[in-house]
């Protein structure tokens, strides 16, 4: 079976979200074979382009401010329009993640506008597949995807400390993996396909 590459497409303001990108990293790299860059979106270059021209998936990170993307993504994102009319992205896969000070911090509302930013790409959207932790008065606040998300990989960092809680390291890695997992059956199938 062949190489397969994933690239992770983040901003992080503060540093919670370049842990989280490093922990979804993590668990991509953990499936043989797979190999995976990170790029900045708020400082790219000609040769992060081409690594996100060539990656089998991307996987979208960013905080969460004021119930949306940052403003770094947001401007990432209205930079890919060139590879949207020409459909270079089409039938990659996508997956997402992002991270506010609160629990909820609206944090939906930024999963959302990843996973319609793939679509409007034509990707191809790979969910968390984990059900909600923490949800149970014998369940743990140290369960994976204990805020509960389905679309992607949701955390929650407190405001005044540089830490991001294990739990959520955890379901970004549980996310990476997955993606990777999922990268390798499509780029398989496509590989069939194409005989």
């Amino acid at each position: 079976m062949s190489d397969i590459s994933i690239v992770i497409a983040s901003h992080s303001g503060y540093g919670h979200t370049a842990q989280i990108a490093i922990a979804v990293a993590d668990g991509a790299a953990s499936v043989a074979g797979t190999h995976v860059h990170r790029v900045d979106v708020a400082a790219l270059g000609d040769a992060d382009w081409a690594l996100l021209d060539a990656a089998d998936a991307i996987i979208f990170g960013t905080p969460t401010y004021m119930g949306t993307a940052s403003g770094a993504f947001h401007a990432f994102a209205e930079a890919t329009s060139k590879r949207w009319m020409t459909r270079a992205w089409s039938d990659k896969l996508a997956a997402g993640f992002t991270n506010s000070g609160s629990m909820s911090g609206d944090k939906m509302h930024t999963l959302q506008y990843l996973a319609l930013l793939a679509a409007q790409h034509g990707m191809l959207w790979v969910s968390l597949g984990l059900l909600p932790g923490w949800n149970t008065t014998t369940s743990s606040i140290e369960d994976d995807n204990r805020l509960g998300f389905y679309l992607g990989a949701g955390a929650q960092s407190f405001n005044d400390t540089a830490a991001v809680h294990d739990a959520d390291l955890s379901t970004a890695r549980h996310l990476g993996r997955r993606v990777a997992e999922h990268t390798r059956v499509h780029s398989a199938g496509l590989t069939v396909a194409a005989r």
